[in-house]
């Protein structure tokens, strides 16, 4: 008898893990669409089961729900759980921690930048980055622009632009990149909620 592979049985826990956590917190369907910017049928065919869940809807939901993604996926204990990450320090000050752990098109960092200094250094590079405010406020020039991005925002962005970010006030602030070597895009269907500028 075929076995669906191991991660299969983990991706049908997705959805009813989500209605669970909904139902938690007391929320409908339109007022998480209005929060995340994920459109009310893909969140319910996302909850059903008929909708593959992605990184790019797991993401904001996380946000929403003020939990880490891990516990969206829900992945089994297997021997020992803990991955042990080894974070590194960044040249101008904060920390940042790989998340993925081989090679591949995509890598994923958790960073924690402190002051990196009120002058920014732009740089750049090959490549195209994507970047989720965790926590705190993140100061991102590129190229002409200069954007203060808080908790749940995004910003992409091709790394051959000048570009550096900081922390907005001085304190801590925690992000999520996903950054393509070779210029690699992440492909976001989420609707951008109505009226936020950008």
């Amino acid at each position: 008898m075929d076995r669906p592979p191991p991660h299969q049985s983990v991706l049908d826990e997705v959805g009813p893990r989500l209605r669970r956590l909904r139902a938690k917190r007391g929320l409908t369907l339109a007022a998480l669409s209005e929060e995340t910017g994920i459109s009310k049928s893909t969140l319910s065919r996302l909850e059903s089961g008929q909708r593959r869940p992605s990184l790019e809807l797991l993401l904001p939901l996380a946000g929403a729900y003020h939990v880490p993604l891990d516990d969206l996926v829900g992945a089994p204990e297997v021997g020992d759980p803990r991955i042990r990450l080894t974070p590194r320090t960044l040249p101008n000050g904060g920390t940042f921690i790989p998340l993925s752990r081989g090679p591949g098109p995509l890598q994923a960092y958790k960073m924690i930048i402190t002051d990196r200094g009120a002058e920014p250094d732009l740089r750049t590079h090959e490549g195209y980055e994507w970047l989720y405010v965790l926590d705190g406020r993140l100061r991102l020039v590129l190229a002409e622009h200069d954007l203060i991005l808080g908790p749940g925002e995004v910003a992409e962005f091709d790394t051959r632009l000048p570009h550096w970010f900081s922390s907005a006030d001085g304190r801590p602030v925690e992000i999520l990149s996903l950054f393509g070597r070779q210029g690699e895009r992440m492909h976001v269907r989420a609707k951008p909620r109505a009226g936020s500028g950008g």
